[in-house]
């Protein structure tokens, strides 16, 4: 299928001139399984990772956060990101992405989306920094978005501080919101963490009490967990996942982070992690996108071997 545009340059005046064209996009997509499962021996060889996901994530700038390491700006320029991803799209066993409405119109009218996972950021209203961050209003996709475009999935971020009165709001639509991506058979997925003030900055707990914390109340939430996945973090101490994801049976998607410079040590705390029964892959996003040597599809290639 041609793409109805041909580079993000074009994506300006596409945009000005027929917005229309991101519905049209959207309709004709050509969709696939949130997960590819099979038993037959000819097409498992196809596939690179049965029943596993590799997701980029690019969600970030809508909530402000557009430092990587010390770049201030890193995911400010929205030309370059797309070409990122674009790239990081194509490489092999790349199962699809996770972003704002934005950032997926965007590839929709590149006819990068094809044939993927499309999941979309629903609470980005936590702005980095701000007084209300913990206050994650729903500022994104709507459950009945996700719908009207034909995507595959959702994605929530929940953090919650036990000073912070903002947190029961964002824990309550949560639930709600849970509730209402259950109504339309669609995954949600959760990432919780358990999180306070330091010198006015918000720091997130990773040690292995506090992610099993925050991984028992997501998986609480509203009134059925049937469509509900964990997207969670390593913990400080590598060494605790294996006790921390007996926690839930909900399946669970690793997230990047912040990994600095280290990429290879991120690689090896996720490869130990991927080998536990509940967890089913990666959503990572700015350590591969953005890596330190600027080889973006050697990142991507490498995260997906860990699968």
């Amino acid at each position: 299928m041609t793409p109805a545009a041909a580079s993000p340059r074009d994506l300006v005046r596409l945009r000005a001139e027929r917005p229309e064209a991101v519905a049209e996009a959207a309709a004709r997509r050509r969709r696939r399984p949130l997960l590819r499962t099979t038993h037959t021996p000819t097409a498992r060889e196809r596939l690179p990772h049965p029943g596993r996901l590799m997701i980029i994530a690019a969600d970030h700038p809508a909530r402000g956060a557009l430092a990587v390491g010390d770049r201030a700006l890193a995911m400010a320029n929205r030309f370059e990101l797309l070409e990122r991803l674009r790239l990081a799209l194509s490489r092999p066993g790349v199962d699809g992405v996770l972003a704002s409405a934005d950032v997926l119109d965007d590839l929709l009218l590149l006819g990068a989306l094809e044939d993927k996972v499309v999941m979309g950021s629903m609470n980005r209203g936590g702005l980095a920094g701000a007084a209300f961050e913990l206050d994650d209003r729903f500022t994104g996709h709507r459950p009945d978005d996700l719908v009207r475009h034909g995507f595959d999935a959702g994605k929530l971020l929940l953090r919650i501080d036990h000073d912070d009165p903002g947190s029961l709001d964002t824990l309550h639509t949560a639930a709600r919101t849970i509730d209402a991506m259950a109504a339309h058979r669609l995954p949600v997925f959760v990432e919780p963490f358990l999180c306070r003030r330091v010198d006015g900055r918000l720091r997130t707990d990773l040690g292995a009490a506090a992610v099993a914390t925050s991984i028992a109340i997501a998986s609480g939430l509203a009134g059925t967990s049937a469509y509900t996945w964990l997207k969670v973090p390593v913990t400080e101490h590598p060494d605790d996942m294996a006790q921390v994801m007996e926690t839930s049976t909900l399946p669970a998607v690793l997230l990047g982070g912040e990994v600095g410079d280290d990429l290879d040590g991120a690689y090896g705390k996720w490869r130990e992690a991927l080998r536990l029964p509940t967890v089913r892959g990666l959503v990572v996003g700015r350590s591969l996108l953005y890596p330190v040597d600027g080889d973006v599809a050697g990142a991507v290639d490498t995260a997906v071997s860990l699968l």
